[in-house]
């Protein structure tokens, strides 16, 4: 057996407790260095790029918001095709999440981590120059390819770190993480904005370039280069491990690409997508029970219940949360008569909210108490908003956006700790990327339910219907969580 994998036992996952102290292994009695070592593991220097590259992706998804109209009246496009740039990034991120988590399990992070931002680089400079509409497509799908490595590739970091010092990761630089995505996404706008007013919607792919150098740098200069995984060091020739399962990638696309074209238009559904997509679904799961190193390990996860369920908390919990955060916003616009600016700004505290508790989550011990207020938060929040009205005064929508940032920083780090906790201790990428993913289908269907209650304008029994929604799916949370035993203090956890 391998030195990680010796010292696999002795190193508790974050927020479950473990027996460490008695715990046999390499971990329990390494000598001075290592110990001197961890002291200083998890400091700023591999934290800063971890950080920088993180926060690529969220703020690119958002950032965009502001510059839509500039771009499509450069390009005489209207919404509907506008609309294309944030549906081509959230696609290929969902795709890309998981396909660069698997590669950093099996090439190593810090590599994946370098290619991720020459990607980005790579991105920027497409959409900034792009001489048509379709060329700029491309660039947000090169840009969902490239700023999806970062958050796997840091995952999987940090788990070898853990392995190298005999300690678990810490909660709170787990946080940090949150942290970053939330903060990032929330000054998205307002930074899009700014630089389409200042510079021209140009500089908004632009501003990725110096942005994707510093985290590029950060990597070379501070980032530990990766280790042969021990599991790719066994395989024996001809046994596929390693293998990035190519075909596995292709039909998990394909059978997304039809999924998210029928949850975009639930107004007026295209049924004749269900065939393929439920064909491709068929076929992907086929291809991967058969496949020696599948994409996505199906016998894992069905031996994995807890990590399957975290999969569907987030999912869920991020279904409520994008349903709200655009039909508030929409509705703040269409229906109160804000103009997109002060919208903004009636959405800071839910922002501010979001971002408080991210870093409060991040400082609980356990896994389980603060997804249960994130649960109930959730349906409570959305219970507020079912009294909320056109007419009402500044100061309720200002408690009620506030109220519900706080299942957004709870669940963000509570899932997160519990993925970590929960996959395999070789494939904390991958699965860190599937996280994301059902994030992205969540905020996918998000889009489909509020162009479907809307219809052509936001209006106050549109949201209703929105929250009333909210309310159904919070309760489910949170029976969901509070009949998992296995986010338990002390839990054992299931490793594929």
């Amino acid at each position: 057996m391998s030195d990680s994998s010796a010292a696999e036992p002795a190193i508790t996952r974050a927020g479950v407790a473990g027996p460490t102290a008695s715990a046999p292994g390499p971990a329990a009695t390494v000598p001075g260095p290592a110990a001197t070592g961890a002291g200083r593991a998890f400091g700023w220097r591999l934290m800063t790029p971890l950080l920088l590259g993180s926060l690529l992706n969220p703020i690119n998804s958002t950032m965009i918001a502001t510059a839509l109209v500039a771009i499509g009246q450069d390009f005489h496009v209207g919404a509907a095709d506008t609309a294309w740039l944030i549906s081509a990034m959230y696609l290929s991120s969902a795709v890309g999440q998981p396909s660069m988590g698997r590669l950093a399990d099996r090439a190593g992070p810090r590599r994946v981590f370098v290619a991720g931002a020459l990607t980005v680089c790579a991105a920027g400079l497409i959409g900034a120059l792009a001489p048509t509409f379709t060329l700029l497509i491309v660039s947000r799908v090169v840009l969902g390819i490239g700023t999806a490595a970062a958050y796997p590739a840091a995952m999987a970091m940090l788990r070898a770190e853990s392995r190298r010092v005999g300690r678990p990761t810490p909660r709170y630089v787990l946080g940090r993480l949150s942290l970053a995505a939330l903060g990032s996404a929330a000054i998205g706008p307002t930074l899009g904005g700014l630089l389409a007013a200042t510079a021209g919607w140009r500089a908004v792919f632009a501003v990725n370039i110096p942005l994707a150098l510093l985290a590029l740098i950060g990597a070379f200069a501070w980032l530990p280069a990766d280790r042969k995984p021990a599991h790719t060091a066994r395989a024996e020739p001809g046994s596929g491990s390693g293998s990035l399962d190519p075909l596995g990638i292709a039909l998990f696309a394909a059978t997304l690409t039809c999924a998210m074209f029928f949850l975009l238009r639930l107004a007026d559904p295209r049924w004749p997508l269900l065939a393929p997509a439920g064909g491709l679904a068929a076929v992907l799961v086929w291809w991967q029970l058969r496949h020696p190193e599948p994409f996505i390990d199906l016998r894992m996860l069905a031996r994995n219940r807890a990590l399957v369920l975290t999969y569907l908390r987030h999912g869920l919990t991020y279904l409520v949360i994008y349903c709200v955060l655009y039909g508030f916003s929409q509705w703040l616009e269409e229906a109160h008569g804000y103009s997109s600016f002060h919208a903004g700004l009636i959405m800071l505290p839910m922002s501010g909210a979001a971002a408080f508790c991210s870093i409060a989550g991040a400082r609980t011990k356990g896994i389980r108490a603060p997804l249960t207020v994130a649960a109930a938060c959730l349906a409570v929040g959305s219970a507020v908003f079912l009294l909320l009205q056109s007419t009402g005064p500044l100061i309720v929508l200002l408690c009620a956006g506030a109220l519900f940032g706080i299942p957004q920083g709870l669940a963000s780090t509570g899932n997160q700790a519990a993925v970590y906790a929960q996959a395999p201790a070789d494939g904390v990428g991958a699965a860190a990327g599937l996280q994301r993913t059902a994030q992205y289908l969540g905020a996918i269907t998000a889009s489909g339910l509020i162009g479907l209650l809307y219809g052509q304008r936001a209006s106050d029994s549109g949201l209703h219907e929105i929250a009333l929604i909210g309310v159904v799916l919070g309760l489910l949370l949170l029976v969901l969580t509070l009949a998992d035993r296995t986010l338990r203090a002390g839990a054992p956890r299931t490793d594929g």
